[in-house]
């Protein structure tokens, strides 16, 4: 929770929620205890801050009942805001984190900024905190003036010095306008009089800044009976002598545009778990990846962690870029010429690049984050994209679709945001869920699919997607072309591969329940498959007789594939199984069917799981027999894919192969033989 004190008194909770204090002598309570900044206050000196010279009959009675109606008021707003309000012996204490320490912070950190460039940015950042006068409306009470002053004089210190950093930087003429409105309310402060004139003289207004410096003298002489100060006498001087020194602009530093982050339209749905590991990864490590499919949500998590994170963000969106412009757009997000100016930008000072969608210019992204960590101490890099980009510290996280739970919860937020009156009830609760299941859980896909429902219902949504690509084909605007679509979001992955990576992958998709190693080099290579149950003791198999395709794989060449479509994303490995998200499958088999090999494939596929029950037969009676057993648990479903396939093509003597083999198998198991 959070506490404002620099402009009207205010609350806010940790994801920036007002927080509604009610009553006035809660408020004024709210303030009293802010303005002693964290020191215990007395029960009596509460008394005379609430009720002045009027105090009630049963003033500490009435005190406490103040203190509880605040604490239910922070804490109903967020767990944990009751614990704020701490009684002891020595009184009442307010724990609270507020914009007057950030403020503070700030400015301690331009102090000690390596160039006037991130000084002027620090501090602009830190008086961008101020909303109007401290402690509004108590800054003229008893118990907050001397603290409402005090800030005042800071935030005043800390407008001189920003004017400070902006002439050092040879902006002289932009800051006449400001430091005349400065000097006009404080006419007697010698520091900002000495700044107004060297900004008229470093403006060429040479005359201008010594009548500055006459009418400064005017008003303490009348006023105080004194004279300029020595040093203000000796800029005088330095003016009247025309310094070329002096007038001389300092060479154009570089300096980083503040900070914009874009801010989401709808919340984040389901990704508390990651966003607490992640915000804490970034503080400790130099270079964050974050990888998954297309849709998951990398983009979305990056940029909640850089909105939680203290320091500057900046986003660099790739997914336009070529190889060439990369720099460019990083360059551009900073607000500097070139990448060469980044590091002397941000000289010592810390800032937090997202490099978003790296993965078709992942070698030049993966290049540059290696020379911008290098030489810039203080950047943090997070980047997002289908791949790692290998480079020495890279830290990556796999995003993961979401939990069931939260991907229904999505669903229905989105569905009810398109079709108002729509909730997950009895009636509907298991096609939503089916629907969820379908789409892998994938954001993107969900927030499709959830559009659809006002048109179609989500009994007709959940009978369409066996044609998801259609029935999710229409598309939103203000997005990027890659994720207006469902197909769109799976052709920007399809488009990175290569030609023998897609041959895999297309191949991949007859596995309906993912497969083994063994499953996908049968399927996959056109020549030299291996053993069926490879490192099991199983019977050894030639894929042989077919004819190669113009793209021809050969067994050897598989597993190097399949480590590459994982790293892409588009396979993922549990144990010793690889799967395909049923929307990948579902594309790819379109991309089997469109290279004319279905059949060839689903042969290879059929009469690689007779060959994988024959062996498991040949086994069942010896010490392998439990182990085969399992084997042919995590087969199953394939199996009776591989049983029905051959008995739809009535190859009676395939089918009667994989039957027979199993026979044992369902006896085990207590289920009937297929036939």
């Amino acid at each position: 929770m959070r506490f404002g004190v620099l402009g009207p008194v205010r609350v806010w909770t940790d994801d920036g929620r007002p927080v509604r204090v009610p009553e006035l002598k809660v408020r004024v309570l709210l303030a009293a205890l802010l303005a002693r900044e964290g020191r215990p206050v007395p029960q009596g000196r509460l008394v005379d801050d609430l009720w002045d010279a009027r105090p009630p009959g049963k003033p500490t009675g009435a005190l406490r009942a103040k203190v509880s109606q605040l604490r239910r008021a922070l804490g109903d707003a967020e767990p944990g805001g009751r614990e704020l309000v701490v009684s002891g012996p020595s009184g009442y204490v307010l724990e609270a984190a507020t914009d007057a320490g950030d403020f503070a912070a700030l400015v301690r950190r331009a102090r000690t900024a390596p160039g006037p460039a991130r000084a002027a940015d620090l501090l602009t950042e830190a008086l961008a905190l101020w909303r109007g006068p401290a402690f509004g409306p108590y800054e003229d009470a008893p118990f907050a003036r001397a603290t409402a002053a005090r800030l005042e004089e800071e935030r005043l210190t800390a407008l001189e010095e920003l004017a400070r950093a902006r002439l050092g930087l040879g902006e002289h003429a932009p800051l006449v306008a400001e430091l005349t409105d400065l000097v006009g309310a404080h006419p007697l402060h010698e520091r900002l009089t000495g700044l107004l004139m060297r900004a008229l003289y470093g403006a060429g207004r040479q005359s201008e800044a010594l009548a500055a410096y006459r009418a400064l003298r005017v008003r303490l002489r009348e006023e105080a009976g004194l004279d300029p100060g020595r040093e203000l006498a000796g800029l005088h001087q330095r003016i009247l002598t025309g310094d070329e020194v002096l007038a001389a602009a300092p060479p154009a530093a570089p300096r980083l545009r503040p900070p914009r982050l874009p801010a989401p339209l709808t919340p984040l749905v389901g990704r508390a778990a990651e966003l607490a590991e992640l915000r804490p990864l970034l503080d400790g490590e130099r270079l964050v990846t974050l990888t998954g499919p297309g849709g998951v949500g990398k983009t979305r998590l990056a940029l909640a962690a850089l909105h939680g994170s203290p320091a500057p963000g900046y986003v660099a969106e790739l997914a336009g870029a070529g190889g060439g412009s990369v720099a460019d757009v990083v360059a551009t997000a900073f607000g500097v010429p070139d990448e060469d100016r980044i590091a002397e930008a941000l000289g010592e000072g810390s800032a937090v690049l997202l490099l978003d969608n790296v993965e078709h210019v992942v070698d030049q992204a993966a290049k540059l984050a290696d020379r911008l960590l290098r030489t810039a101490p203080g950047l943090r890099v997070v980047a997002t994209g289908r791949e790692p980009l290998g480079v020495a510290g890279e830290v990556v996280r796999a995003v993961a679709p979401l939990a069931e739970e939260d991907a229904v919860r999505l669903f229905a937020d989105r569905a009810a945001a398109a079709a108002p009156g729509f909730a997950v009830g009895a009636g509907n609760a298991a096609e939503v869920a089916e629907v969820c299941r379908r789409l892998d859980g994938i954001p993107l896909a969900l927030e499709l699919a959830a559009s659809r429902v006002h048109g179609l219902g989500v009994r007709g949504l959940a009978a369409g997607l066996d044609d998801r690509f259609r029935l999710l084909d229409g598309g939103r605007r203000g997005l990027p072309e890659r994720q207006r679509t469902l197909r769109a979001a799976i052709d920007w992955s399809w488009r990175l591969l290569d030609d023998r990576e897609r041959v895999a992958l297309r191949r991949l998709a007859v596995h309906g329940a993912g497969c083994t190693l063994s499953g996908a080099i049968y399927v996959c290579a056109d020549s030299g498959a291996g053993p069926v149950g490879a490192g099991e003791g199983a019977v050894s198999i030639e894929a042989g007789g077919e004819q190669a395709p113009p793209a021809g794989l050969t067994a050897q060449e598989v597993p190097e594939l399949l480590a590459r479509l994982v790293d892409r994303s588009l396979v993922s490995r549990d144990g010793e199984r690889y799967r395909l998200l049923e929307t990948v499958a579902a594309y790819a088999w379109e991309r089997l069917e469109d290279a004319g090999e279905t059949a060839e494939v689903l042969g290879r596929r059929d009469d690689y799981y007779a060959r994988l029950a024959e062996c498991a037969e040949a086994e069942r009676a010896g010490h392998a027999r439990q182990r085969w057993i399992g084997r042919l648990d995590a087969e199953i479903t394939n199996l009776r894919e591989a049983l029905d396939g051959a008995t739809r093509r009535r190859e009676t003597a395939l089918a009667t192969r994989i039957s027979g083999s199993l026979a044992w198998y369902e006896t085990a198991r207590g289920r009937p033989t297929p036939r």
